[in-house]
C-alpha cells in the first residue's frame, strides 16, 4: 500500500510541528470519537513479540488531578534545588505541566506479564517491553497532532504516587503521564528551544557510518552533505 504525496507529506507535517504542550490548553472536550481515534493509533504502535504490553488510562476526575499536581509541585521544588543561579531561575520560570488545564490525562502503563513470561525477542534485552510502550505513546502523539489535539509528557512525577492514585497492580509500572488536550494554537518551536534552555542537535552531529564516531567513506558522503538540509 503506497502513500500518495499527499499522505507522505502530511505524515511528516505531524513529525515536525508535534509539541511537548505544556501552555495554551483550551476547555474544548474532545468529542468521543477523535479520543478513539487517537487511542486506536496508540494500540496500533508495534511491540517486541507483538506483546501490545500497554493500558491506557483515562483520567478526567478533578480530585486524583490535584493529588498528581500536587506530586509534580513537590517534584519540581526538588528538581530545582539541583540547580544554581541563572540557571535554576530560568527552570523556574518555566511552564512544565498542564494536569489541570487539559482535557484529559492519559496515564500510558506497561504491564510485563502479558501473555505470559515468554515474549518473542524480550529475552535477551527485557528493556523492549518499555521500548514498546513508548511506540505507543510516540503514535498517540502524532495522531493527536494530526487532529489538532495536544499533548504534554509529565515526568517530573513521583511514580509512587502515580501507583497509589490510580490503584495500579504491583506488576503494572508507569511510563507515561499525559495531558491531552485541544490547545490554542501549536508553537512554530518546541517550547524549551525557544526559550534557550537547549538548542537542537544537527542532524549530522549525531550520525555516524559503520562504528560509533565513524565517518562516511566515499560511498556514504552523499548522503551526509544531505542531512541537515531536510528539514
Amino acid at each position: 500500500m503506497d502513500f500518495t504525496d499527499e499522505e507522505r507529506n502530511g505524515l511528516y507535517k505531524a513529525i515536525h510541528t508535534r509539541r511537548d504542550v505544556r501552555t495554551r490548553f483550551t476547555p474544548e472536550p474532545i468529542p468521543d470519537t477523535v479520543l478513539a481515534r487517537i487511542l486506536h493509533a496508540a494500540h496500533r504502535a508495534p511491540s517486541v513479540g507483538f506483546s501490545q504490553p500497554w493500558n491506557f488510562i483515562l483520567v478526567r476526575d478533578l480530585a486524583t488531578r490535584r493529588r498528581i499536581r500536587e506530586s509534580f509541585d513537590a517534584e519540581r521544588e526538588r528538581s530545582s534545588a539541583m540547580l544554581e543561579g541563572e540557571r535554576r531561575s530560568a527552570y523556574d520560570s518555566l511552564k512544565l505541566e498542564g494536569i489541570m488545564e487539559s482535557f484529559v490525562n492519559i496515564c500510558v502503563t506497561y504491564d510485563p506479564t502479558r501473555f505470559g513470561p515468554f515474549v518473542i525477542g524480550r529475552t535477551s534485552i527485557p528493556q523492549t517491553g518499555v521500548y514498546s510502550v513508548c511506540c505507543a505513546v510516540q503514535n498517540l502523539w502524532l495522531a493527536a497532532r494530526s487532529e489538532g489535539v495536544g499533548v504534554g509528557w509529565v515526568s517530573i512525577l513521583s511514580n509512587d504516587t502515580i501507583r497509589e492514585c490510580l490503584r495500579l497492580p504491583p506488576h503494572v509500572e508507569p511510563v507515561a503521564y499525559l495531558c491531552v488536550g485541544y490547545v490554542e494554537e501549536f508553537a512554530p518551536k518546541p517550547d524549551l528551544e525557544a526559550a534557550g534552555w537547549l538548542p537542537r542537535t544537527r542532524l549530522s552531529s549525531v550520525v555516524a557510518f559503520e562504528r560509533w564516531e565513524g565517518e562516511p567513506g566515499t560511498s556514504w558522503e552523499p548522503l551526509r552533505g544531505t542531512l541537515d538540509g531536510t528539514d
